[in-house]
């Protein structure tokens, strides 16, 4: 489990379930919250995660919005100025594209231009993932676009804990929050929190202890990595795993902690390997903590090439929990338990699709 200040009173639920309820909790708390988007009163409710709400809460403060996202991040820039604390929601990231205009230029920029006179108090909900053959421009995992940005938060649950916690921690920042969260998340379930309880935007959770590897996952990649992590660990080969949770402010003092004990790191980025999360994780890594070095680090991510829509081309282009595992068995120097996991690992998959996530992901985490 995460390294979470959870209060005692929790239950099992679904990270969708958990976004939805830190939602109708802050809706419910603070009246200056309110939630705007294309599709959040769809019957599907944008994956369950607003389902209820506009029943709740009203039309004036669930807002379904015409397809127009430079405008509409633009109106929910303007209501933060003004003292609103909108949550404007993306169906898939690419979307917020055509708003990079009002992100960069306005929602990043307001508050060091005015010499902190001005707040911009938003929350913007990005969806990005896998499958369903949506191909190049609705399967993009784009984060490291919005990570470059001095003044914007950005962070990317990968447990239901988490994107409740980080949902709520958003809410109550001053400053422009851009949540990602991978579609395949929204299925894991985990203890949640039952009372609103905002989690620090303060990085990375420890989600398995070892000293052979330090492995960093984002998003669902950390699903990914602990599958991998604890095959390891049942051949003796105990690896440790950061879920990195939050991409900017990025707090990389406890990664390099544990790389000054392991010597090894392994970096798996749900975008892209080149100029990637991945890539700057291992650049400050090795700027602080070269010496301790034992190999060279290793960061693995999406290959140079757009998103196919064939399954068939869709089974080679993805990280998956074998390819992980055996990085960090070559690292640590145990090939053989590479080998054992690997077929193991297969085993467990079997037929399934590559765009369809393994019962396993599904939690408890």
């Amino acid at each position: 489990m995460p390294d979470t200040d959870l209060q005692a009173a929790t239950r099992q639920i679904s990270a969708a379930e958990a976004i939805r309820e830190a939602t109708e909790q802050a809706m419910a708390a603070d009246p200056s919250v309110y939630v705007m988007g294309e599709g959040v009163t769809d019957p599907k409710g944008i994956f369950g995660t607003t389902l209820g709400l506009r029943e709740r809460f009203g039309a004036d403060r669930v807002i379904e919005m015409p397809i127009a996202e430079n405008g509409q991040t633009g109106v929910a820039i303007g209501s933060a100025l003004m003292g609103q604390r909108p949550m404007l929601i993306h169906q898939r990231v690419e979307f917020c594209l055509l708003a990079m205009e009002q992100l960069i230029n306005n929602a990043a920029k307001l508050h060091f231009v005015s010499g902190g006179v001005h707040k911009v108090p938003l929350v913007i909900r990005l969806i990005v993932g896998r499958g369903w053959g949506q191909g190049p421009g609705h399967s993009q995992s784009l984060e490291p676009l919005f990570s470059y940005v001095p003044g914007l938060k950005v962070v990317m649950p990968a447990t239901a804990a988490d994107a409740k916690g980080l949902l709520l921690g958003a809410i109550a920042d001053d400053n422009p929050v851009i949540m990602i969260e991978h579609r395949w998340i929204h299925y894991a379930s985990g203890q949640v929190a039952i009372d609103p309880v905002p989690m620090a935007l303060d990085g990375p959770a420890r989600m398995h202890p070892g000293d052979a590897c330090t492995v960093v996952g984002t998003s669902y990649m950390s699903l990914e990595c602990l599958q991998a992590v604890r095959a390891l660990a049942e051949e003796g080969c105990h690896a440790e795993l950061f879920d990195l949770r939050v991409l900017r402010p990025l707090n990389i003092d406890p990664i390099v902690e544990s790389v000054r004990r392991t010597g090894r790191l392994v970096v798996v980025d749900t975008g892209y390997a080149t100029y990637g999360i991945g890539a700057e994780i291992v650049a400050r890594v090795v700027e602080q903590a070269f010496g301790s070095l034992k190999a060279a680090p290793y960061r693995m991510g999406l290959p140079d090439c757009p998103t196919p829509s064939s399954r068939g081309l869709t089974g080679s282009y993805y990280v998956t929990a074998t390819d992980i595992a055996d990085r960090i068995a070559d690292l640590a120097g145990m090939p053989a338990a590479a080998a054992v996991v690997g077929e193991r690992l297969r085993e467990m998959r079997g037929a399934l699709p590559p765009d369809v996530p393994h019962s396993s992901f599904r939690g408890p985490f």
